[in-house]
């Protein structure tokens, strides 16, 4: 009898251990196509200035393309597509959405005028919107909740790997090309350099949502009698209203300094300092690349320790910490006179601005039940994403279009919005402590 029960515990630690490391490689697969996400949505920062000049745009209207197009049906269709994620094929939903969004990128290419390059991000958006809400709910089902912070953090990492490789990549893209004239393509008429880029960087896509079909689908971790409703969902946010309106809240207004700060630090750089595209994307993306990511797994490993220590608000907390960190460095890194000065501010900024997020989808997936979390994450990326996206950069380019009214004070808008956005979401966090502790306990 002892034989087989030590046989018996053997047999599970092995298929633990398996579906630990299969766990592990799903994460991995995710996040190749979450960085290919921001590498997509995040390439036109670098060329604002060759688009404003051949399209004759605005500040506003660049970002509007940059915010808004994006934003408004990846976070309107968010909820639709995370039902569907909570009873459909999650890793089908994936890769369909990498091709969609993968093919728009490149067709923002072919653009030849402001709504032409609007309605293309706009399908960016679509394909994007596939797939968070599912991935999430694919890392929780593939996790215990004692290592689930770590994986999430991981996989996170990949807004700020992403925006950094965007930057690196597509800085040298950018500069490799930006020699060649306009070329004079059969149907499509002439071309400009920078449109080539969204070509470069869309259609390798397509090769990755190939690779995300290949994964198994992992068991769903159901709620004994539980439903994924709408009427059930609202039900459950209702009851838990203040827990979910404050970390919603408060981690939204922390996602608009990210948000601002990576839509317009390479034109401050390049309008105050003279900078090139090159070498702004090279500084900057390093600092994405390096600080971003040990910013947001510092901040998802922190939350896993206080968690064990018995902290309840394990994540709330380090949304706070997240905020009061960020407050020195939004004031200061676009307001002194020294460019290099401004990217070693930059660097930090990064770091606490990332920080936050590894927890803050832990947070959410911990007070959530199971066969809610893809529905009640697509909520939450509804907000963080619309106002995050869609408002945080256009905030800053109303305030130097209509404001100050000079294009070279952009940097000061930059501080404004960052700062107050900052100590706005770590305060409202703090708020919601208390309830997010009596949400965890339920």
């Amino acid at each position: 009898m002892s034989v087989n029960l030590r046989d018996d515990r053997s047999a599970c630690k092995n298929r633990s251990m398996t579906r630990s490391r299969y766990g592990w490689y799903v994460v991995a697969v995710l996040l190749v196509a979450y960085t290919l996400s921001f590498v997509d949505r995040t390439i036109l920062t670098l060329l604002v200035e060759p688009i404003k000049r051949d399209l004759g745009l605005s500040d506003t209207q660049v970002s509007l393309l940059h915010g808004l197009a994006f934003a408004i049906f990846y976070t309107a269709l968010g909820i639709p597509i995370a039902r569907l994620a909570d009873r459909a094929s999650r890793r089908n939903i994936i890769a369909v959405g990498i091709a969609v969004w993968s093919l728009m990128t490149a067709v923002c290419g072919l653009a030849k005028n402001f709504g032409q390059l609007f309605f293309a991000r706009v399908g960016v958006g679509v394909g994007e919107a596939a797939l968070s809400p599912a991935a999430y709910s694919m890392i929780a089902d593939s996790f215990p909740e004692e290592r689930l912070g770590r994986a999430l953090g991981v996989y996170s990492s990949a807004i700020y790997a992403g925006a950094g490789i965007a930057l690196l990549a597509g800085g040298a893209i950018a500069g490799a090309v930006a020699v060649l004239p306009p070329l004079e393509v059969a149907l499509f008429g002439k071309l400009y350099a920078w449109q080539l880029v969204f070509f470069i960087v869309g259609l390798p896509g397509l090769a990755v949502a190939g690779w995300v079909a290949t994964l198994r689908e992992p068991v769903r971790q159901r709620a004994a009698g539980g439903e994924a409703s709408t009427r059930a969902v609202v039900a459950h946010l209702g009851r838990h209203a203040r827990a979910y309106a404050t970390h919603i809240g408060g981690f939204t207004l922390l996602a608009i300094v990210f948000n601002a700060f990576v839509a317009w630090m390479p034109s401050y750089l390049i309008r105050t300092f003279d900078w090139t595209i090159s070498d702004a994307a090279y500084a900057l993306g390093l600092c994405m690349l390096t600080f971003g990511t040990s910013g947001i797994i510092a901040g998802g490993m922190s939350a896993d320790r206080w968690r064990r220590a018995g902290a309840l608000d394990a994540t709330m907390r380090v949304g706070i910490v997240s905020g009061v960190g960020l407050v020195p460095f939004t004031l200061t890194a676009t307001t002194l006179t020294s460019p290099w000065l401004a990217v070693s501010l930059f660097a930090p900024l990064m770091f606490f601005s990332a920080y936050a997020f590894g927890a803050a989808v832990t947070g959410l997936q911990v007070i959530t039940p199971p066969h809610m979390r893809a529905q009640v994450s697509a909520v939450f990326l509804f907000a963080v994403n619309l106002v995050g996206i869609g408002v945080g950069p256009t905030l800053v380019a109303l305030l130097t279009d209509r404001v100050f009214a000079d294009p070279l004070r952009v940097g000061e808008s930059l501080a404004w919005i960052g700062t107050v956005s900052a100590a706005a979401g770590a305060a409202l966090i703090t708020a919601g402590l208390r309830a997010f502790r009596a949400a965890r306990a339920s």
